[in-house]
């Protein structure tokens, strides 16, 4: 009986002094500037799959706010530790959609963490995403 009070005391003891990085979570404030209008929507978009990365419906978290002209900020809450990539853009007239000319060129303000601008195509996961490690604010200026 000894012993099994000795173990039991001992599990206890160790599961109290082991730290449980797997329970840690963080908070993740995006900021976004340069906002044309407060017209519509600002949607922030958070991924976490370098293979579904900007594609629509395949998010991690998403995120709709009210547009205001200057900067909106939005924070995703208790992430885990990892490697994300954040896509924003401005839906101006509430259609759901980051609306785009003949060309696929976006006619509404987007923006990529790392502040990625790309050139012909939307840039790769690897080029926007980030380590998260403990709370933190991105800052993203938008592209109109």
């Amino acid at each position: 009986m000894k012993w099994f009070v000795f173990l039991l005391l001992c599990y206890i003891l160790t599961s109290f002094a082991t730290p449980r990085s797997s329970d840690s979570k963080f908070n993740l404030q995006v900021s976004v500037s340069a906002v044309a209008s407060s017209k519509g929507w600002i949607e922030f978009a958070l991924y976490k799959n370098p293979d579904t990365f900007a594609k629509v419906g395949t998010t991690y978290r998403l995120a709709r706010t009210d547009a205001q002209k200057g900067m909106v900020t939005y924070t995703f809450k208790d992430l885990e530790p990892g490697k994300y990539a954040v896509v924003v853009y401005h839906d101006v007239n509430q259609n759901k959609i980051c609306d785009k000319n003949f060309f696929g060129v976006p006619t509404e303000g987007y923006a990529f963490s790392n502040n990625v601008r790309p050139n012909l195509s939307v840039p790769s996961f690897e080029d926007c995403c980030f380590k998260f490690q403990q709370d933190r604010n991105i800052p993203i200026k938008m592209v109109y």
